[in-house]
């Protein structure tokens, strides 16, 4: 009985993975559903002398506009406060909104103010792309820093001029419902690709046969069924939880600043030759004294020494041999022995002789 346990625990770890499946509502979106970008310009009030300076005129102006609605009338030539300052607030509107809905903000600072640590956002209205006021945002401001200066030292931690406003933001406006009405729905798939959208649309048919077709490599159109007429929430629901194994490029991804090296599990590498070996150049220049005889007419003079050492490492020709899986890939570039700023040299040399069978971004 064990061995006929282990013989089964066996041949089940051989069996090859199918591909990575992932729900359609993570790997594609319905045309409309969207997110919006919301802006706004306000006043932060309350700072410790820590706001923007003379210099700066606009916050004055911004502050003499809202004591005059509120009924106070002042010379804009007499206004000097350091308690305020000027900021930009954003804000991101998410799709069916409803009026109540509690916006995250994010606040930063537009002036020379020095720190919007501590201080209180003022009632600011945030505008769409079609300078409607979708909402409003006000509270107090969070930034986890502080910033403190003296004349001889200052201390600062994170960044002190931006903060964030956790639910200060009150949706007033909502969007309209992109899905009432109707009857084809379209499918936008977040990384365009011919393969990912038939098998999209084939899963699609095998629970709700003959309502989706692959227009493009971008897209899936959907038909609302007319059992789901009056229902097209439950029909969206079970459609976005729907399995797709999702075809993946071949790719390699390379960050020449930082030395990172990503690897899909597509590419594939032909048996070819690699020598890489570095070049090392060391100079160092040691001042010496140069006195002339005694009693002679000579200068003293300081004499650079100059020592030049080079070496270059002796690197044999490394056979990389042919890689038909991720595992082949990774084994046979350890076999280099590299560091990984080495190996993105050598990725960008096995791609430019043509045996790396895979697209290559460099970040």
């Amino acid at each position: 009985m064990k061995k006929t346990v282990i013989i089964s625990i066996l041949f089940t770890l051989l069996i090859p993975v199918s591909g990575y499946s992932a729900r359609i509502k993570d790997i594609a979106a319905f045309d409309g559903v969207r997110s919006n970008q919301l802006v706004g310009y306000g006043l932060v009030a309350g700072l410790n002398g820590s706001g923007d300076s003379d210099q700066t005129k606009f916050p004055v102006q911004s502050l003499v506009s809202v004591l005059e609605r509120m009924g106070v009338t002042i010379n804009r030539a007499d206004v000097k406060v350091k308690n305020v300052a000027a900021v930009l607030v954003t804000a991101t509107l998410p799709a069916f909104a409803k009026q109540g809905t509690k916006l995250d903000v994010e606040v930063s600072s537009l002036g020379d103010a020095k720190t919007i640590a501590g201080g209180t956002l003022i009632m600011t209205p945030l505008r769409g792309a079609d300078n409607h006021v979708y909402a409003v945002a006000q509270g107090p401001i969070l930034t986890n820093s502080f910033a403190f200066a003296g004349k001889g030292a200052s201390a600062t931690k994170n960044h002190p001029t931006a903060g964030r406003i956790p639910a200060g933001g009150l949706v007033e406006r909502e969007l309209p419902n992109v899905l009432t009405g109707k009857t084809d729905l379209r499918l936008n798939l977040s990384q365009p690709d011919f393969t990912t959208a038939t098998r999209i649309a084939a899963a699609i048919n095998k629970n709700f046969a003959g309502t989706a077709s692959s227009k493009d490599g971008g897209s899936v159109m959907v038909r609302l069924p007319d059992i789901y007429s009056s229902r097209p929430v439950e029909f969206i629901s079970m459609l976005e939880n729907l399995e797709v194994n999702q075809d993946q490029p071949a790719r390699v991804v390379v960050n020449e600043r930082t030395g990172t090296v990503v690897i899909g599990d597509k590419v594939r590498i032909a048996g070819v030759a690699v020598s890489h070996g570095n070049l090392t150049l060391t100079v160092r220049e040691t001042p010496m004294v140069s006195q002339p005889n005694p009693l002679g007419k000579g200068e003293t003079k300081v004499v650079p020494r100059t020592d030049l050492n080079v070496q270059e490492e002796q690197k044999r020709l490394s056979l990389l041999p042919e890689a038909n899986t991720i595992g082949d890939v990774v084994r046979g570039l350890n076999l280099l022995g590299v560091t990984p700023r080495d190996l993105i040299s050598i990725l960008q040399a096995i791609k430019a002789s043509g045996a790396l069978q895979a697209e290559l971004v460099i970040i």
